[in-house]
């Protein structure tokens, strides 16, 4: 069964508390559960990670191309958080994986502050999936689920 590494950056730790209005009441927990349930309807497993540390992020990603880690995943869905904006390692290591990838948001980071506006991860993703919630997360599995049954 393929794995799709799903990976979460700093503060998603805290959904369900984190400003409500703009992120929600679901927690990191409720969607993983929504996770696993949408990837298993694909056929699909899920290794769901969070942590708020960048380098942490990397070993997880270089980890992912590892075939013989078992840690290994033949794809990556990402939302990065605020390292979205700032992090060159996460776009090298994302790079160097040669996985297909996934961006997503909870909110449209497009009707947020300018600097949000700037991904380092956009340019080298198979696509962004901004703005709907926790169903971003479920679109882009779904998405995923489609490229990696057609190469597309």
């Amino acid at each position: 069964m393929a794995k799709l590494l799903i990976l979460n950056g700093p503060n998603l730790n805290m959904l369900g508390k984190r400003e409500p209005g703009i992120y929600g009441t679901a927690t990191l927990q409720d969607i993983q559960s929504r996770c696993e349930e949408q990837a298993a309807s694909h056929g699909l497993d899920v290794d769901f990670r969070q942590s708020n540390h960048e380098g942490e992020l990397v070993t997880w990603i270089q980890e992912a191309m590892d075939t013989g880690s078992g840690a290994d995943a033949a794809a990556i869905i990402i939302n990065a958080a605020a390292l979205t904006h700032t992090s060159v390692a996460l776009h090298d290591a994302i790079r160097l994986a040669g996985l297909p990838m996934i961006e997503v948001h909870i909110s449209n980071v497009y009707q947020r502050e300018e600097f949000r506006h700037k991904s380092f991860l956009s340019g080298i993703a198979e696509g962004v999936i901004c703005g709907f919630g926790v169903n971003s997360y479920v679109l882009a599995i779904d998405a995923m689920a489609g490229i990696l049954k057609t190469g597309k």
